[in-house]
């Protein structure tokens, strides 16, 4: 049964991720220039470098129906640049999951699939699909709900050791975003990350950038742009994150049971 994963940042690679090793048939889908920061765990990376890896699987890019059917015959990933989500349509897939993370609906439909999950805020199950996991850290952090809504967005990232907002690189402008440093790096508080039209985007704490926009992304004032990690940790940069573990178990969990419920496993 071959499932599609609307989005192919890191938390939508981690559920990506998992159905693959459960032996799922999986396609992904994004947008023509991705703004997934944590770049070296996201299989939207393939989009602009043709192929990537993470954890020992590999997505690689495809756009047309043959070159899908290419690389699945390959035991790879396939990532599609389908920004209208006419691939839904065209590959008639068993399951459609809303993974872009937009906190809003940009178009997902309980009629798209006979099983429809969505992940975090801007959907109500039931209604727009037939299950949602909760993509908010904390004791409810990839729980299934197949009726109402997960918690509404707050705009406040996830506490790590003790730090919220401050971890989040924000480009200080409009303009074409380009790094100073690279993922894997350890930097100080206060340290020039980037700049903006020439204006420099400083740390706020110090750590090891996680993740960052690819240089010549487009950005406005306040977009997210970049991530450091307080734990400094370099092996976390390469792994999927807890949070993508917790949603994609929640994801599976959806899946298999709704599969169960609609006698189809």
């Amino acid at each position: 049964m071959l499932i599609l994963i609307k989005g192919a940042g890191d938390l939508a690679t981690g559920v990506g991720y998992r159905l693959h090793q459960c032996g799922f048939p999986v396609v992904m889908t994004e947008i023509a220039q991705p703004t997934t920061v944590r770049c070296t765990v996201a299989f939207s990376t393939a989009v602009y470098q043709g192929f990537a890896t993470v954890e020992g699987v590999t997505a690689r890019r495809a756009d047309t129906p043959a070159e899908i059917a290419q690389v699945l015959s390959q035991g790879e990933i396939p990532v599609a640049v389908d920004p209208e989500g006419t691939l839904v349509h065209t590959l008639t897939p068993g399951a459609v999951i809303d993974a872009i993370i937009a906190k809003r609906n940009l178009g997902t439909r309980i009629s798209d699939a006979p099983v429809v999950i969505a992940l975090g805020p801007g959907f109500c199950a039931g209604v727009d699909c037939h299950a949602v996991v909760e993509t908010k850290r904390g004791h409810d952090l990839g729980r299934v709900l197949y009726q109402g809504q997960a918690i509404p967005n707050t705009g406040v990232p996830g506490i790590i050791e003790g730090v919220g907002a401050e971890r989040v690189i924000r480009a200080c402008r409009d303009g074409i975003w380009k790094p100073l440093v690279q993922i894997r790096q350890l930097v100080q508080a206060g340290d020039p990350v980037a700049t903006v039209e020439g204006e420099p985007v400083l740390a706020s704490i110090s750590g090891v950038v996680r993740g960052l926009l690819p240089e010549g992304t487009p950005v406005h004032r306040g977009m997210k742009a970049g991530d450091i990690d307080p734990r400094g940790i370099l092996e976390y940069c390469d792994t999927i994150s807890d949070k993508a573990r917790a949603i994609a178990g929640g994801t599976l969990e959806a899946l298999m049971h709704l599969l169960w419920e609609r006698g189809s496993l």
